[in-house]
Formats: structure tokens, sequence, C-alpha cells
């Protein structure tokens, strides 16, 4: 059976407590800039995402908040090793919503805090936009990328009851507390309401 795709949510009481970026010394983060982008197709493709192309590319840069692409680049290498992007994601309920999106990182750089470092920068940048409503999509395999994220506050939305039941598996793998009750429910793109 296929599991549900995941959805986290910034909590509305932690807007005025953004996420810090911290980087291991010999990378730095910056800014995507235009020579950058075959760079980034071709990290999107390392990460497993082999659908990307320009026409995706194009699609995820008209969502992009100003200033809200960031990558990481090793500095002796000069290599772009991560990447992850602010999304504006309007809908009618709620104009002023945000994703944090393609969150990255190349193979041979994991577990060194680059993606947590990109996640934050990114949070924090919607965050400084005036971002009440942020959330984020990834999938249950992805172990490591779901620890930095509950590590930086983000909490799980549990949509239905197959989401909750693969929340409590992922929980017991990471050794995280399995804390349904405090996490918001709801079929909507957004939470509202939490577990009484």
């Amino acid at each position: 059976m296929t599991k549900p795709q995941l959805k986290m949510t910034w909590p509305v009481d932690r807007l005025a407590d953004p996420p810090t970026v911290t980087l291991p010394s010999e990378y730095s983060l910056r800014l995507c800039a235009e020579h950058d982008e075959t760079a980034f197709v071709a990290l999107m493709h390392g990460c497993g995402w082999d659908d990307w192309d320009s026409e995706r590319l194009a699609y995820c840069k008209s969502r992009l908040l100003p200033e809200g692409w960031f990558v990481v680049i090793e500095d002796a290498s000069e290599e772009l090793v991560g990447s992850a992007m602010s999304l504006h994601n309007y809908s009618e309920k709620l104009p002023y919503s945000g994703t944090l999106g393609w969150v990255g990182c190349a193979p041979n750089h994991r577990g060194r805090g680059i993606g947590s470092a990109l996640a934050s920068a990114a949070t924090a940048r919607m965050i400084e936009g005036g971002y009440r409503h942020i959330e984020l999509y990834t999938e249950h395999f992805r172990t490591a990328a779901l620890r930095s994220y509950l590590r930086l506050g983000y909490v799980p939305y549990l949509y239905n009851d197959a989401v909750a039941n693969v929340w409590q598996e992922i929980c017991a793998t990471l050794s995280w507390p399995f804390t349904p009750k405090a996490w918001p429910v709801g079929d909507d793109a957004f939470p509202s309401v939490v577990n009484e």
C-alpha cells in the first residue's frame, strides 16, 4: 500500500521565533543566481527528482519570494551542494501562505546540517515576508529530512487517519515523541483546529 504524502506546518506561535541558520565553516549560504540554474537542476536529479526540467524550474521561479531561493556552496570546490526555496502559495482562502520547497542536498554532503541551514533560511525569509501560514510537503522515507524539520520546529499536519498512522511509525523510528493531540488536524489547506 502506498503511504500518503506528509505535510508539516510552522506553528503560528513560533512566528516571532524564526529558526537560525547554522552552517559548517567550509560552506557558504547565499541567494541563487541565474548562473546556478543548471547546477540546481543537476542537484534535483541527484536528489531523486528526475522530472526536473526548465519548465518546472520556470513554474517554481514564478512563485519565488524575492530573495527567497537559497543555495549552499562548498567553498573549496565552489560546487552548489544544496538548495531550498521560499514559495508563495496562493489560495483564495489564504492568499498569503508560503511553502518551504525543494530542499535538497548533494548525497556526498549529507549529514552536515546543510538541509537544516537551508530550511532555516527559507523559513525565516517567509516569516520576514509576513507569511503566517507556512507549510512543507515531504515523504515518509525521507527520515533525515523529517528529523531536521521536527528539530527546526515544524509540526506534522494530520489530514486523515492514514497520515496519523504513518507519523506514529516515523516517530518510533526517529525516537521522537508521538503527540498527535498537540498537532493540527483537518482536511483544508492549512490547519486551524488542534485536537482536543
